[in-house]
């Protein structure tokens, strides 16, 4: 397995790496960097995948962790993935803020989550999407961001997605997901993003990707698409949610929505790939199989 970064990432070691996204707190990386990670002796993966979750152990993200730790035991998970938005309300001031300890490393202490936490039978490819959004740049309102190393934008944009087009052309693994931390379709409060739908959608499409994962709605929700095989999963419901923030959505593609808080565990091999969402108490909610030939769902 090899996990295919943006040229805007953020690093930091504290016993093990931890790759984070969202628009919190950036380091520069000179080019497009690669992490291996080995199989198990039976050649699958597992790992979970959490996203908007750092408020100092607020909102049950606590509670969520205490149940990450006995599924990512029972899984014996390889790594953990962030799907942004890690340190609320502001982010990092810098590598020794103590909100780091506060709303990571106190939190998250299960043994089994002592991993890596990031993100040849998968390629992950993390693309960073907050400066796709066109708002937070021409109607930021109360908030202050720190565009260094983005600008101009159109550039950044446009070797973000010259990167991802090549490493997806490049990629002859058996399964392919891409990781960011805003939405491109969701049924919850930011619906879709037009800015990704039109940009990074059709090259999605045209490499076969199986999976776009993100964050940035405060919930956990499958949506499926008519017309090609990809599916948006979400999993932003790692503290405060957002309850009763739901719009209609077609319902051939909306498989899945819970507007409360939870956590998603994905298991995978050569075959099939298995996705199971959760909620604060470890309750299955949802969880569905794929193959390269069929789907199954079952809740």
């Amino acid at each position: 397995m090899e996990a295919f970064f943006p040229k805007k990432i953020i690093t930091m070691n504290f016993k093990y790496v931890i790759i984070f996204f969202g628009y919190c707190f950036f380091l520069s990386c000179a080019e497009f960097p690669y992490f291996n990670q080995s199989l198990k002796d039976d050649g699958s993966l597992s790992f979970l995948v959490i996203g908007d979750w750092g408020r100092k152990g607020l909102y049950n993200q606590s509670e969520l962790a205490i149940q990450m730790g006995e599924i990512g035991e029972k899984l014996k998970i390889d790594f953990v993935i962030s799907s942004g938005d890690n340190f609320y309300e502001d982010g990092l001031n810098g590598v020794n803020d103590p909100t780091f300890q506060h709303s990571f490393t106190n939190i998250y202490k299960a043994p089994s989550l002592q991993k890596t936490w990031y993100n040849e039978i998968v390629d992950f490819f993390f693309i960073d999407t907050t400066p796709f959004v066109n708002d937070y740049f021409t109607n930021p309102k109360e908030h202050t961001y720190d565009w260094r190393g983005v600008l101009p934008k159109d550039k950044y944009l446009n070797d973000q997605l010259k990167d991802l087009d090549l490493a997806l052309s490049k990629s002859t693994a058996k399964w392919k997901i891409v990781i960011g931390h805003h939405t491109i379709k969701s049924a919850g409060h930011h619906g879709i993003i037009m800015e990704l739908a039109q940009q990074l959608v059709p090259i999605l499409e045209e490499h076969d990707v199986d999976f776009y994962i993100n964050g940035h709605d405060h919930c956990l929700q499958r949506i499926g698409s008519i017309d090609s095989k990809l599916e948006f999963l979400t999993s932003g419901g790692g503290s405060k949610a957002w309850r009763g923030d739901v719009k209609g959505w077609n319902q051939e593609e909306l498989k899945f929505y819970y507007d409360g808080q939870g956590f998603m565990s994905i298991e995978l091999n050569q075959k099939e790939v298995e996705f199971v969402y959760y909620d604060v108490f470890g309750n299955v909610l949802h969880k569905f199989s794929v193959s390269k030939d069929s789907c199954v769902s079952s809740q």
